[in-house]
């Protein structure tokens, strides 16, 4: 079963495309990536799939000159399908067991401009680290992330509900009874979360249990590729840092870490690798001066964001029995939860084109410190968002940088419904990624 995703749209634009280049699909393991291109094949009357992953000796098509009559003559003999442009859609998968594919990509722009070509692959990012004549400008690059809050609900058939909240304004909220509905399937979404095989483990049986033994094999996966991501640095201290982000997730990252044994240069390192394999996301600190933001980083600290909540929760050990019971205003609200929720519903609402990049603002003072959460642009202004646990906070942190930056909008992210205070807009955790379609309404 396929559930339809944001990624499609992006696919089948990019398909339709005149002006088309190879497309390189990036993002973690296990995220969805040849599932949404098998999808798209459905368009096409020919569909060549290679899997160097599968069959390394398909890494000799590469070898030689980069002649791509040739490459294609080859790929139709072994995979059996033609290979005409704009009939065919060619799909290298695993394609990072192969670097000269990878430097192939920019020479199927070149030659073969009409010929739908894309290429995935996990632990993408060190593969192309390695290739010093990758294809810039001739290479189309996507990004997949786990599910959305919203494609969960799309894919629990309960997608009309979450149209009807996001057709909500803050003149007209969203109805008493789906807002509770809404942080009833919010809770859910946290436990489960949003790797396509949890997903739809518990779309088929309502399972947590089902959800939670896929949320464990993919786990495990992740894990036995630490391997493979450096040589000479052992896996069970890229554990060690894993452990240290999870621990960490919401706060300033130190990097010295004693309780789990990792110097300043060997947790750097390894959080370094987790990053390139999409596991890792940093929030960098900024001065939020003005946009662009990535222009404005305060070297003093980062945060890291785990990639996906319900594996976030998973390895964290929480107790399903407990959450499940929990009410689901308090349970989405707990500890980290909200925080590392609206930082990767930030992340998903980008564009595929783009590697979305999160951002927040911290003062550390002798007199007080205060932290705004998040740091994102709204058009070409600075937007600050405070995540706030339940319907009470003075909000102090966001008011001061308002008033140092003069800035006259700002959001407060919780479990209340749409509503406005003075130049503060509250936003319902479960429409966050929704935020800029919101404001724009109203603005």
């Amino acid at each position: 079963m396929y559930f339809t995703r944001k990624i499609d749209a992006a696919l089948t634009e990019w398909a339709r495309s005149q002006t088309r280049k190879p497309l390189l699909l990036r993002g973690a393991r296990q995220t969805g990536k040849t599932s949404a291109v098998r999808e798209l094949a459905r368009n096409f009357q020919f569909f060549a799939e290679l899997n160097f992953e599968e069959n390394d000796a398909l890494s000799s098509i590469f070898d030689g000159a980069y002649d791509i009559g040739r490459i294609c003559s080859q790929i139709e003999a072994v995979s059996g399908k033609r290979i005409i442009p704009g009939k065919t859609l060619l799909f290298l998968d695993e394609i990072q067991v192969c670097p000269r594919a990878i430097s192939a990509l920019r020479y199927f722009y070149e030659k073969a401009p009409d010929l739908h070509v894309v290429a995935t692959g996990s632990l993408l990012e060190f593969a192309l680290a390695e290739i010093s004549d990758f294809g810039v400008g001739r290479i189309r690059n996507m990004f997949v992330h786990p599910f959305s809050f919203g494609e969960y609900l799309n894919a629990l058939g309960d997608g009309m509900l979450f149209e009807s909240a996001r057709n909500a304004t803050f003149a007209e909220p969203v109805p008493q009874i789906l807002h509770d509905r809404l942080l009833g399937r919010l809770k859910e979404y946290m436990i489960v979360g949003g790797m396509p095989a949890a997903v739809r483990a518990f779309a088929e049986t309502r399972s947590f249990l089902a959800a939670a033994q896929e949320q464990d094999d993919i786990l495990v996966a992740l894990k036995s590729d630490f391997s493979k991501y450096k040589d000479k640095v052992p896996p069970a201290r890229i554990r060690n840092a894993l452990a240290s982000v999870i621990r960490q997730t919401g706060e300033k990252f130190t990097y010295t870490d004693s309780e789990m044994e990792l110097s300043y240069r060997q947790s750097k390192e390894c959080t370094e690798l987790l990053e390139m394999a999409k596991l890792a996301i940093r929030v960098d600190a900024c001065h939020a001066n003005g946009v662009p933001l990535g222009g404005d980083i305060d070297p003093r600290g980062n945060k890291f964001a785990f990639f996906d909540i319900g594996l976030f929760m998973r390895e964290n050990n929480l107790d399903i029995s407990e959450c499940i019971l929990d009410e689901a205003p308090k349970f989405v609200n707990r500890g980290k939860l909200a925080e590392l929720f609206v930082g990767l519903e930030l992340v998903n609402s980008g564009q595929p084109q783009s590697d979305t990049r999160l951002f927040y603002w911290h003062r550390e003072a002798k007199s007080s410190n205060a932290e705004v959460d998040y740091i994102t642009q709204f058009g070409n202004t600075v937007l600050p968002i405070e995540v706030k646990a339940g319907r009470k906070g003075a909000m102090k942190s966001l008011r001061m940088l308002m008033a140092e930056k003069g800035l006259t909008l700002g959001v407060r992210v919780s479990e209340e419904n749409l509503a406005v205070i003075d130049d503060i807009r509250i936003i319902p955790l479960y429409l966050v990624g929704e935020l800029h379609g919101i404001l724009k309404k109203t603005l």
